[in-house]
C-alpha cells in the first residue's frame, strides 16, 4: 500500500516512525482498499445524482468512493459497539443516535455530488438502510432577511446562516429526538421555500453537506462540527475551482437560468464574454474570499480530504490517523 504523511512530494511508501497525524494515499493505493467490491449503482443512477458540471464516473466511484464508503461503514459499526459498551457501563437503555457525517468544501468543487453518492452507497449496505442527507443551504437566512441585514453580497459566508437554528437542528439529532425538521432551500429561486420542511426521522446515518460545517466554535460555544462523527473535505486548487465555477455558470446560462422563476434569469441572455466577466466578478467578490477566509482554513479539521486534480478527478486522499 503506497501511503505517506501528508505534505510529502511522492506518494510511494509510508516512512517508518513518521510523526504525522495523517496518511496520504495516491489514487491507485486508495482504490486497492475496495478492489473486490462490486459497484452498487448503474451509470444511469450516477447521472441522476451527479451535480451539474461534475464529471465523476463509475471508475471513480469504484476507485475512490467505494473505499470511502467501506471506511465509513467501519466507523459506524465500531461506533455501534462503543454505544453498546457505554450502555452496559451506565446501565442505561435508549436507542443509538444517528451517526453524523459532514461534507465540506468550496462552491463548485463537487461536494454535493460527494454527499449524494455517499448517501446512496451507504444506504445500499445491508447494515444501514436509512441514510438521510441535509444541506446547510436550508439554514441560510431568507432573501428578505439577508437584504435587511445587508448580507446579500455575503451569501454563503458564516454570518449569512441562522447558526442557532442549524446548531439546534444538529443538537436535536444527536440528542436522539425522534423527529427533527429542517428548512428547504431552492437553488432556482435562490431563497428558502416558504412553508416547506424536510423531516428527519431517526436515521441510521445523517449526512450534512455545506460550505461551513467544519467551522470551529467561537468563544467556547458549541458548534455544528462538535456533533459530527466523521468529516470529509472536498479539496482542489483555487484556480481550478474558479475555472469550474465559470464553466458551470456558462452552462447554466442556457439551462436553469432560462427558467422564468430563476433568480438568475437576467443572466440567461448574456453573450459569452459578458457571462464570463460576470461569473468571474461573482467568484472574485464573494466565493473566493469566502473560500480563503472561512472554508479552506477548516480543511485541516476534516477526518478525510479528497483532493481533486484539474480534470475534476480525485487524485489523492488524506486520512487522519486514529
Amino acid at each position: 500500500m503506497n501511503a505517506l504523511p501528508y505534505g510529502s512530494r511522492r506518494p510511494s511508501g509510508l516512512a517508518r516512525g513518521s510523526a504525522s497525524p495523517f496518511v496520504d494515499f495516491d489514487r491507485r493505493s486508495w482504490s486497492q482498499l475496495a478492489s473486490s467490491t462490486r459497484v452498487p449503482l448503474s451509470a444511469e443512477e450516477l447521472d441522476q445524482l451527479r451535480s451539474f458540471g461534475d464529471f465523476v464516473d463509475l471508475d471513480e466511484v469504484r476507485e475512490v468512493y467505494l473505499p470511502l464508503s467501506r471506511l465509513l461503514n467501519l466507523h459506524v459499526e465500531e461506533g455501534g459497539r462503543l454505544y453498546r459498551a457505554y450502555r452496559r457501563f451506565l446501565g442505561a437503555g435508549g436507542a443509538r443516535t444517528p451517526f453524523v457525517i459532514g461534507v465540506a468544501g468550496s462552491v463548485a468543487v463537487g461536494k454535493s455530488t460527494t454527499a449524494r453518492l455517499l448517501r446512496l452507497l451507504l444506504a445500499r449496505s445491508p447494515e444501514h438502510p436509512d441514510v438521510q442527507l441535509v444541506t446547510t443551504d436550508g439554514f441560510l437566512y431568507p432573501t428578505a432577511e439577508l437584504q435587511a441585514r445587508g448580507l446579500m453580497e455575503r451569501k454563503g459566508f458564516p454570518e449569512s446562516y441562522d447558526r442557532r437554528k442549524l446548531l439546534r437542528f444538529v443538537s436535536e439529532i444527536k440528542g436522539g429526538r425522534p423527529e427533527v425538521t429542517a428548512p428547504v432551500y431552492s437553488h432556482l429561486t435562490y431563497d428558502i421555500v416558504p412553508d416547506e420542511q424536510l423531516v428527519v426521522r431517526s436515521p441510521d446515518i445523517l449526512i450534512i453537506e455545506g460550505l461551513n460545517v467544519l467551522q470551529p466554535a467561537v468563544a467556547g460555544a458549541l458548534t455544528v462540527s462538535d456533533f459530527i462523527d466523521f468529516s470529509v473535505y472536498v479539496d482542489a486548487a483555487t484556480a481550478d475551482v474558479r475555472r469550474w465555477y465559470v464553466e458551470r455558470f456558462l452552462r447554466l446560462r442556457s439551462t436553469a437560468f432560462r427558467d422564468p422563476q430563476s433568480f438568475f434569469r437576467r443572466y440567461a441572455e448574456l453573450d459569452h464574454d459578458a457571462a464570463v466577466a460576470r461569473a468571474e466578478t461573482i467568484w472574485a467578490s464573494i466565493n473566493e474570499p469566502n473560500l480563503v477566509e472561512n472554508i479552506l482554513p477548516t480543511r485541516s479539521r476534516a477526518s478525510l480530504v479528497l483532493t481533486k486534480g484539474p480534470n475534476h478527478d480525485v487524485t489523492r486522499v488524506r486520512l487522519r490517523k486514529l
